[in-house]
């Protein structure tokens, strides 16, 4: 060799990282599970459920009608209210376990966590309405935050739903600018009889 060629160099070759398909096809079934969970709806909403909440409203009523004081009257409605909770949520999660729909991922924690602001808001309201003493709009004030909640949480279930959660918030509507004595009578329409409606629609249509 010339002492005047030029050493050559070895060139130092660039590693490519080694994928291994094993884990590319782990993480393409996990983004097609999750694209799939995000553009589902949820379907655990229990029709049967719906329709024993409003058997529940019915029976309220004449309870609600009886009480002499505004604070008794608000007790039923609230006793109710969580009886009707306890049924749905037992229900949902029995429907959700048979689907195999999880209800911490997915069209159910969204369903949830839409649900649930419209109903923290009553419930805040209801105390300060009480105190306040304009408990005599509670009737309309409950049924258009309960409608709201069904249309917000609606939007990741069933076409139903939704239409269900309008359907509340014209009640209450009209509830809230209507006589006080009607007050009831409103709370058993709306949810009474449009539970009974809905519910038989949810439970023909979509299995429960």
């Amino acid at each position: 060799m010339s002492m005047s060629e030029p050493v050559e160099q070895p060139v130092e070759q660039t590693r490519q990282p080694v994928v291994h398909l094993h884990d590319r096809a782990i993480a393409d079934l996990r983004y097609i599970r999750e694209t799939m969970e995000n553009a589902a709806s949820f379907t655990a909403v229990s029709g049967w459920a719906t329709i024993a909440v409003g058997v529940c409203a019915l029976l309220a009523t004449p309870l609600a009608r009886m009480t002499e004081t505004k604070r008794d009257w608000i007790a039923v409605w609230v006793v109710a209210a969580l009886l009707s909770l306890l049924l749905s949520g037992l229900a949902i999660r029995r429907k959700a376990r048979a689907a195999r729909q999880p209800l911490s991922t997915g069209p159910g924690r969204k369903f949830a966590l839409s649900l649930a602001p419209a109903l923290v808001v009553g419930i805040l309201l209801t105390v300060f309405l009480y105190q306040a003493g304009l408990g005599k709009s509670l009737p309309g004030v409950w049924l258009l935050l309960y409608g709201t909640a069904v249309v917000a949480g609606g939007a990741f279930s069933v076409r139903v739903v939704p239409v269900m959660g309008v359907t509340f918030m014209t009640v209450g509507a009209v509830a809230l600018f209507a006589p006080v004595a009607w007050g009831d009578l409103f709370l058993a329409t709306g949810f009474g009889g449009l539970h009974l409606i809905f519910g038989w629609i949810i439970a023909r249509r979509h299995g429960g």
